[in-house]
């Protein structure tokens, strides 16, 4: 089915909630939106409650603020909502105080993200991406419990091939491949070059992990997500098609430099990588591109 003919049979509270999902991987189309909430539902659904709550609460607090529809449809205020439902859903273990602090933090994200745009729109202010997310998610994380040591995985043929999709799983904490396999699916509807582009910069993480020995990281994906992401943030830029090379290469560069200064990396590296190209390149913008915009072996919590 179409997105355009999937939207003409939505609501727009629906749209907009989808839309949130597909914006974590810099698209705009519910389709990807809906089978990105579906590998949260089938391969870790004790975290869709949370990633739900917080992405209604973005919505609603930009519906209660009166922020830009057409922003509110793109799903710009939703999607750092989403990521730290996740978060909190993961590292915090469910009480009566968890859901009023998703809701809060879901709706301090879309604050942060309206200001944002603002800046942006009004000047050569970098994007946000998902800068409310990682600001906050450091924040709420000095309260999170330490976290349990990485579990061995094994070098062969069947982890080496999920490896891949893993990479794209864990830019929602999600680390079975079935959720990796979903979301690309709804990156091939959404744009097949970004999927192309999400596919090869999860390989490249993946392969340079093993390069440098760290088997872990490398077939359960955490080295992938932040080049996934960068790749996607330049996929559209179809004059310099090198660009999203540059995305991987600085992301792959950057990360280690999070885990060195004790902070968690969450999706920084990403943010980090395209604040260092766009000033220095001419990048076209896109609906999606233009806006503010990320679980171990076992669903173990392990900061990343």
């Amino acid at each position: 089915m179409p997105a355009n003919h999937f939207n003409t049979h939505c609501p727009d509270w629906a749209t907009a909630l989808l839309n949130g999902f597909s914006q974590i991987f810099l698209q705009r189309n519910p389709l990807c939106g809906l089978l990105c909430l579906l590998a949260i539902l089938f391969t870790a659904p004790v975290l869709l409650g949370g990633a739900l709550l917080g992405a209604v609460a973005g919505l609603l607090t930009a519906q209660r603020r009166n922020y830009a529809k057409a922003d509110r449809q793109a799903g710009l205020f939703s999607y750092n909502g989403v990521l730290l439902g996740l978060l909190l859903s993961l590292y915090f273990p469910w009480s009566a105080l968890l859901p009023p602090l998703i809701i809060a933090a879901g709706g301090l994200s879309a604050m942060l993200t309206q200001q944002w745009l603002k800046r942006t729109r009004v000047s050569q202010y970098l994007p946000a991406y998902t800068a409310p997310f990682v600001v906050l998610g450091w924040l709420l994380l000095c309260f999170a419990t330490p976290s349990t040591p990485a579990h061995l995985i094994e070098v062969n043929t069947l982890n080496m091939l999920a490896a891949p999709f893993k990479g794209l799983g864990q830019v929602m904490f999600l680390s079975h491949p079935l959720a990796g396999a979903l979301i690309a699916a709804g990156l091939l509807i959404a744009d097949r070059r970004a999927f192309c582009w999400a596919m090869f910069a999860s390989v490249a993480g993946m392969g340079w992990n093993l390069l440098h020995h760290d088997f872990y990281s490398a077939l359960i994906g955490l080295g992938g997500y932040n080049c996934v992401l960068a790749a996607l943030a330049f996929s559209s830029s179809r004059q310099q098609p090198w660009l999203p090379l540059l995305g991987i290469a600085f992301a792959l560069l950057l990360t280690p430099l999070f885990a060195a200064v004790g902070l968690p990396t969450l999706t920084a590296p990403f943010i980090l990588a395209c604040w260092l190209i766009r000033p220095a390149v001419q990048v076209p913008g896109t609906v999606a591109s233009n806006r503010a915009p990320c679980l171990p072996e076992e669903n173990q919590p392990r900061l990343r």
